[in-house]
């Protein structure tokens, strides 16, 4: 008799649990099929229902096109530090309900490789040194189709004039017909939760070890833009700047707070823009 009191108080537990979910708090694009881990194929990753999740874009480039990573791979650059801190400081500063990202093997974050993994089931996508890619034609088919159903996609860490060519060789496979743009002072995603200017350079550790803080010849800060037709950022260029490192090495003494502290903003702002526009 015990034993189906507690069985029927369950079943009910966890009928209330199942109505009581929200049908749609936000644009929540939650992962649909059972997965593991790209780096530890016998890790399981199971999505927790957050409302956030750091998706890192796995790419062809440098001779490499797999999901494992290894010397020459450019995509994985400041695995898995740069999720850990970023989804640190947006929990931090935010409400936002985020997947943290553990050390040291990046369980919490999502690796996409584009005709292979579904990336529509997240509206936030990063690339690192893009300035090393090399999209596909069909990559670049599902990587507009993402951008014009909704998807925002960050772009950073590549440096110079050279970089920037192999950037835009792919970036015009993916959109041929729409204006790379200078990112304007006014526009809303430098005002979403923080208050941001441009003026300010994110340097990589390397560069600042170097006495500088740029790489190669891109000696400014270079902010720019894709929109779509209705005036929405899609894509959001950091250009000549290492936000990546910026908080992989949030802890490190060595790197200035000054830094750290602008690229934790900027990331609010990403966040908070990818998940209401």
């Amino acid at each position: 008799m015990r034993l189906k009191l507690y069985a029927g108080l369950l079943l009910l537990l966890m009928t209330v649990l199942l109505v009581s979910e929200p049908a749609s708090a936000q644009r929540r694009f939650m992962p649909s099929r059972s997965k593991t881990d790209p780096i530890n194929p016998n890790l399981p990753v199971d999505p927790d229902g957050s409302e956030f999740h750091f998706v890192r874009l796995i790419y062809g480039g440098n001779g490499r096109n797999d999901k494992f990573p290894g010397r020459g791979s450019s995509w994985i650059t400041d695995w898995p530090e740069a999720e850990h801190f970023f989804i640190q400081g947006v929990k931090r500063l935010t409400n936002v309900d985020v997947t943290s990202v553990s050390l040291p093997n990046g369980q919490g974050g999502e690796r996409i490789k584009l005709g292979v993994d579904n990336v529509y089931d997240y509206p936030f996508l990063y690339a690192v040194e893009v300035g090393h890619w090399n999209l596909t034609d069909e990559e670049a088919a599902i990587l507009r189709d993402y951008l014009l159903r909704g998807g925002f996609f960050i772009v950073d860490d590549f440096h110079g004039t050279q970089e920037w060519a192999v950037f835009m060789a792919s970036m015009q496979k993916v959109f041929p017909d729409r204006p790379v743009v200078e990112l304007e002072d006014s526009s809303e995603i430098l005002h979403t939760v923080y208050d941001l200017d441009k003026k300010t350079q994110i340097p990589g550790l390397a560069a600042l070890y170097n006495g500088v803080t740029y790489e190669y010849d891109g000696y400014k800060p270079d902010w720019r833009a894709i929109y779509d037709d209705h005036g929405r950022l899609m894509v959001v260029i950091n250009h000549n700047m290492d936000m990546g490192d910026a908080w992989e090495n949030a802890d490190l003494p060595e790197y200035p707070e000054k830094m750290t502290a602008l690229a934790y903003r900027f990331a609010v702002n990403y966040v908070v823009y990818s998940m209401t526009h």
